[in-house]
């Protein structure tokens, strides 16, 4: 790799070298391309499984709020992450609606009891009155 400190008249060379900006540009565009797929895709929670009984569709109302907890404890609010503060204030101008949305929460299969426990008596003290919990029928 050679350098050049001017041209043939002694003064320093004005051309700028694009390579190193074009290398960086393209790595960008591959790390962008695969990165954007990825983005794509909801919240991956892997929900515990049930033997439920098949209930009637429920009537016109307000769609239900899906609050979704990880393995980790992270917070999710319709598949939006969410802090533990905002969480209070947003289920909290919820329960204040009427008719009142249903609050389903989705916990993953390894998520601590005492995380789900803790959501469920934040809803419960910002007055949310239905809440559900959210699993995967067995299949037979």
């Amino acid at each position: 790799m050679g350098m050049s400190s001017g041209d043939a008249s002694g003064g320093a060379m004005a051309d700028i070298n694009v390579t190193p900006l074009v290398d960086v540009m393209l790595v960008l565009l591959i790390i962008f391309m695969v990165t954007t797929p990825l983005m794509n895709h909801k919240t991956q929670v892997e929900l515990p499984r049930a033997d439920l009984e098949t209930k009637e569709k429920p009537g016109p109302g307000p769609s239900p709020i899906t609050v979704s907890v990880t393995a980790n404890g992270d917070l999710f609010w319709n598949d939006q992450p969410i802090s533990k503060d905002l969480l209070e204030s947003q289920l909290s101008s919820a329960a204040q609606l009427q008719p009142q949305p249903k609050l389903n929460l989705r916990g993953d299969r390894t998520t601590k009891l005492s995380v789900i426990n803790e959501v469920t008596r934040i809803a419960q003290s910002q007055g949310m009155l239905d809440i559900g919990y959210v699993a995967i029928a067995e299949k037979h």
